[in-house]
C-alpha cells in the first residue's frame, strides 16, 4: 500500500504545473479508481485540504496517505508528492537562471498557461457539481450563487481575496 501511494504522488507530483487546483482532478480520478475512497469523501477531503495552510494538492495527499494507511501512508504520499516538485524546481532554477532571456523558453511558458487555465476549471466544475447520484438541488444552486457573487466582486470591486473568502464563508454559514 505504502509504495502504491508514493508511485501515485510521484505520478502526480511531477505533472502538477498550474498548482494544486490543476491536478485535483488527476488525484480524484486515481484515487477513484483505485477504490480508496469515493466521491464523496474525494469532495470532503479537498475542501478540508483547502482550508489547511499549504498547498491544496499537498495537503490532500498527506490527507489521503492517512486516510489509507495511516500516519506512515501520510509521510509516504507527502514525500511523493513534494520530492519530483523539489528535485525540478532545483534543477529548472539553474537552468531557468542562464536561459532566462530564450526566446523559446519564452513560449514554453506561455503554452502551459492555457492548459493550467483549464485544469483549474475543471476542478472548479467537477468540484462544484453534484455526484452523479444526486440532482440539482437548492445548495448546489446557492453554491453557484455565492461562487457568482464572489467573482463579481473579484472583477468589478477589485476586492481583496480574503474579503472575498470571509463574505464566501459567512454567505455558507447564513445558508448551510
Amino acid at each position: 500500500m505504502y509504495w502504491d501511494l508514493f508511485k501515485m504522488f510521484i505520478r502526480v507530483g511531477l505533472v502538477s504545473f498550474g498548482g494544486g487546483y490543476a491536478v485535483i482532478p488527476i488525484i480524484q480520478h486515481e484515487v477513484t479508481e483505485k477504490g480508496w475512497l469515493t466521491s464523496a469523501e474525494f469532495q470532503q477531503t479537498v475542501a478540508l485540504a483547502g482550508m489547511a495552510p499549504g498547498s491544496i494538492a499537498t495537503n490532500a495527499a498527506t490527507l489521503i496517505g492517512y486516510k489509507t494507511a495511516g500516519y506512515i501512508g501520510a509521510t509516504v504520499s507527502t514525500a511523493g508528492m513534494i520530492l519530483p516538485s523539489l528535485v525540478v524546481i532545483v534543477l529548472l532554477s539553474a537552468l531557468f537562471y542562464r536561459m532566462h532571456d530564450n526566446s523559446w523558453v519564452k513560449s514554453s511558458l506561455y503554452g502551459l498557461r492555457p492548459v493550467t487555465t483549464g485544469l483549474i476549471i475543471y476542478a472548479a466544475i467537477h468540484f462544484g457539481y453534484p455526484s452523479e447520484d444526486a440532482g440539482i438541488s437548492w445548495v448546489w444552486i446557492a453554491t453557484l450563487l455565492i461562487s457568482g457573487f464572489c467573482l463579481f466582486l473579484l472583477f468589478k470591486y477589485k476586492l481583496h481575496p480574503l474579503l472575498i473568502l470571509i463574505v464566501a464563508g459567512a454567505a455558507g454559514i447564513i445558508l448551510f
